[in-house]
């Protein structure tokens, strides 16, 4: 008779085929399937010998669209990294390839555009505009003077 359970590592192909994941988060998720601790790690192991499941490339993946689609900074896009389980040493390089390639400052005015058309008119937009690009994981020195060169209100 033929085994009907479920196969993990043909389910983390399934899973891999939607999204980069990592180590970390697909294994989580089979663990929320039901699968055993030990199919799990044969699994992973499986997907990682075949290349199919690879840290590095999920976090460059990340990486990449936060800074080129949803125009975040390096401070979030490092949160999010260890948010899904990526080691802090692969974190770090990894964020130094993407916004190596990139001017920040670019990347600060694009977001900030997003949110403002025109210069700063209140004090209160001031700060919502300040909060929202260190939110985003930009610099706070960026962030103030970035604000400060767009404002109109009266330096005191």
């Amino acid at each position: 008779m033929a085994d009907t359970r479920p196969d993990p590592y043909l389910i983390g192909v399934t899973m891999l085929s939607r999204r980069e994941l990592s180590r970390a988060q697909l294994e989580e998720r089979l663990r929320r399937k039901g699968f055993a601790p030990d199919a799990v790690r044969s699994a992973l192991q499986r997907l990682q010998e075949t290349g199919a499941l690879d840290d590095h490339r999920a976090a460059h993946t990340t990486a990449h669209t936060a800074a080129h689609v949803k125009l975040q900074g390096r401070h979030r896009t490092a949160r999010e990294l260890g948010r899904r389980g990526i080691e802090r040493a692969l974190s770090d390089r990894v964020i130094d390839e993407v916004y190596g390639e990139l001017d920040e400052q670019v990347l600060l005015e694009r977001a900030l555009a997003r949110r403002l058309s025109g210069s700063i008119a209140t004090h209160a937009e001031l700060r919502r505009l300040y909060q929202y690009l260190l939110r985003q994981g930009f610099d706070d020195g960026a962030a103030q003077s970035t604000l400060m060169a767009r404002t109109a209100l009266v330096k005191e």
